[in-house]
């Protein structure tokens, strides 16, 4: 229960900081909408990206699992997207009434009765992402030659 509060709330962090971005910076208001998603999936990519440039198989994997573990938070996300384009205080990150991005994006676009196939779709690239960087974990750990 623990875990799952600690990255849910760093999770959030990133994304809110995403959206904090575009409040410095001009952004239109689609990306803006959209940069609490592109960080959230982002960091933990560019993370990763890092980690294998350096040659750090096992870090670069434990970040690819991050970016995963992020897509399955958005995929949550964006199932609750024909709620509506208000959140309430009461599921809302910073405890205030919010925006529902993907209600946004995908009303933007007429997608929204989609949501649900959206989310389904998101969620198995999410597992499988997960899943290939456990399995890459796994096989470095015991297959990889011994130095």
């Amino acid at each position: 229960m623990l875990y799952h509060f600690v990255t849910a709330q760093a999770l959030g962090i990133v994304h809110e900081a995403g959206h904090g971005v575009c409040y410095l910076l001009p952004c239109p208001q689609a990306l803006m909408v959209a940069n609490g998603t592109i960080f959230q999936v982002g960091f933990p990519l560019l993370v990763a990206g890092y980690y294998h440039r350096r040659g750090s198989a096992f870090a670069s994997n434990i970040a690819l699992f991050f970016v995963g573990f992020s897509l399955q938070y958005t995929a949550w996300y964006i199932s609750s997207a024909h709620e509506g384009l208000y959140i309430p205080a009461s599921k809302a990150f910073l405890g205030v009434d919010g925006y529902h991005d993907f209600a946004y994006l995908l009303g933007a676009v007429g997608l929204v009765k989609y949501d649900g196939i959206l989310s389904t779709l998101v969620k198995v690239t999410a597992y499988g992402i997960m899943f290939w960087a456990v399995f890459r974990m796994y096989v470095g750990a015991y297959f990889a030659p011994k130095r």
